[in-house]
């Protein structure tokens, strides 16, 4: 594990291997621990994922956090690294932080893997279903601390095996209700439609068949809008796709930055 400091906010990262670097952001209630699958691309890359502030080993959000300093944070760790521009990965939440990245210091980012994610929900969902999912992380942060329960409905597009029920279930008992309300808010709130034509670098859109989260038709759109982005679409997985079928995405993560490191 390494650490930078941003502003006062201690952030983890772990980082494994030798070669072009190639950085994980996770997604919201995680923590680096997901990409556990990804750690098997270290043979050929240097891998890192981050603990975002708030999750895992890093400090707490500051009052105010904004989707910006999420991005900040994320280039100060690709800095730390000192391996020059980054192939840089989000899923989900982690997804729209990778975008906010790009945004400000596309001089950090050689490519984007964009997974199951989204231009912010406002800028990726119907206003409705924005609203009941606002409704809904409201309700579950409003219960008592030892009922707090993190993880979303919709995850995966089938039984998930149990040793992804363990992993799931480590993370959201490690989740702060301080960082999810945090996210919540600016994740309803984020529109970063007007990004996606400007992307200029090599994209790889992967997306589970089955995400119930991010549906493939928000995937159909990143495609139209990023110029010659490419859409690997994962058969039979969900919104983790990274954990429900680790050796397509694994698979298609690699051929995709071998071209391009």
């Amino acid at each position: 594990m390494a650490t930078v400091l941003v502003s006062g906010v201690e952030v983890a990262y772990d980082r494994v291997g030798q070669g072009p670097p190639l950085v994980f952001a996770h997604g919201a209630a995680l923590d680096a621990r997901m990409w556990r699958p990804q750690l098997a691309l270290a043979d050929e890359f240097t891998v890192v994922a981050w603990d975002e502030p708030g999750a895992g080993r890093s400090h707490d959000v500051p009052p105010g956090f904004s989707l910006a300093d999420y991005a900040r944070c994320l280039a100060a760790v690709i800095e730390d690294l000192r391996l020059g521009p980054a192939q840089v990965a989000g899923l989900s939440w982690g997804g729209t932080v990778v975008l906010e990245l790009y945004r400000s210091r596309p001089d950090l980012v050689r490519t984007l893997l964009l997974a199951d994610t989204y231009a912010g929900w406002k800028g990726s969902l119907p206003p409705e279903e924005v609203r009941a999912r606002v409704e809904g992380t409201q309700r579950m942060l409003a219960v008592p601390a030892e009922q707090f329960q993190p993880t979303v409905p919709g995850l995966f597009a089938g039984a998930p095996r149990a040793e992804l029920l363990r992993l799931l279930s480590v993370m959201a008992a490690d989740t702060r209700p301080q960082t999810m309300r945090t996210q919540l808010f600016l994740m309803a709130a984020a529109d970063q439609r007007d990004l996606l034509p400007e992307i200029s670098v090599p994209t790889l859109l992967l997306w589970g068949e089955r995400d119930a989260r991010s549906p493939l038709d928000v995937a159909h759109r990143f495609r139209e809008a990023i110029p010659g982005a490419t859409l690997v679409v994962i058969r039979g997985a969900g919104h983790v796709s990274n954990l429900e079928a680790p050796e397509a995405f694994n698979r298609a993560v690699r051929e995709f930055c071998r071209a391009h490191a």
